[in-house]
């Protein structure tokens, strides 16, 4: 990160034990992580991870693949996470931004400033969770972003997240040793003169293929299971789109 300024340095002081504690729940779990691609989040400079989103704790999974890199991801969270008193404290402190659904321009300005700064900037560009656990439309704000900055997308996929904590199912937070898989993909570069729609469609299909990539080398089987799609043999919910 380059000349990190005092509010990062406040934020880069109150991260680090955030991330002891989150590998510390990874562990109370028993988790089985599977962290591939590592190496393509950069080590200096702006970036966007853009990632599915499937669960609740995508966002600290995320940041656990990062940390290798030693690298921080402000994540982009609506203003309801912001406005519980507890959750609120953390992300504040960790510098992550604030979306409020009403008044989007703000948010994507402070985005626009911390890319150009130099930060990574964590997006889902789904805006909330996919019951199916497919791929769903993407926002157009991700490309916005990466091109207003001159950044590059770092697409990134999560699988498995959804069998510990998801919408509309029973939390599971018993020792399970549930696997969970997470794909950091290769750089995507898209300029200004690239059309936005078609550089989301190349963005959505190239999460499809990694999601497709990831599912395929699970190591449990998908038939039956209310975590897993339609698609494959799985009894989640149909996609909305």
């Amino acid at each position: 990160m380059q000349n990190p300024s005092a509010g990062q340095r406040v934020a880069d002081f109150v991260y680090p034990p955030v991330i002891v504690l989150a590998k510390t729940f990874w562990r109370y779990l028993g988790l089985k992580l599977t962290i591939t691609g590592s190496e393509n989040i950069p080590r200096q400079g702006g970036a966007i991870m853009a990632i599915n989103h499937i669960g609740y704790l995508d966002f600290a999974l995320a940041g656990t693949a990062v940390v290798p890199a030693k690298r921080y991801v402000r994540f982009m969270a609506k203003k309801e996470i912001f406005d519980n008193k507890i959750a609120g404290a953390l992300m504040r402190g960790m510098h992550h931004i604030n979306v409020d659904r009403s008044s989007g321009s703000a948010s994507f300005v402070v985005a626009l400033r911390a890319l150009r700064a130099g930060e990574i900037v964590g997006i889902f560009p789904e805006a909330t969770i996919s019951k199916s656990f497919e791929i769903k439309e993407l926002k157009t704000g991700v490309v916005r972003l990466a091109t207003g900055a001159g950044v590059p997308i770092i697409p990134t996929i999560i699988w498995g997240s959804q069998r510990v904590w998801t919408k509309g199912v029973k939390k599971n937070l018993g020792r399970n040793h549930i696997p969970i898989t997470i794909i950091v993909g290769t750089p995507l570069i898209f300029e200004k003169t690239d059309d936005v729609a078609s550089a989301e469609v190349k963005l959505r299909q190239v999460m499809t293929q990694m999601l497709y990539d990831a599912q395929s080398q699970y190591p449990d089987s998908h038939v039956g299971q209310r975590w897993a799609p339609l698609r494959l043999g799985g009894t989640a919910p149909a996609p909305l789109n």
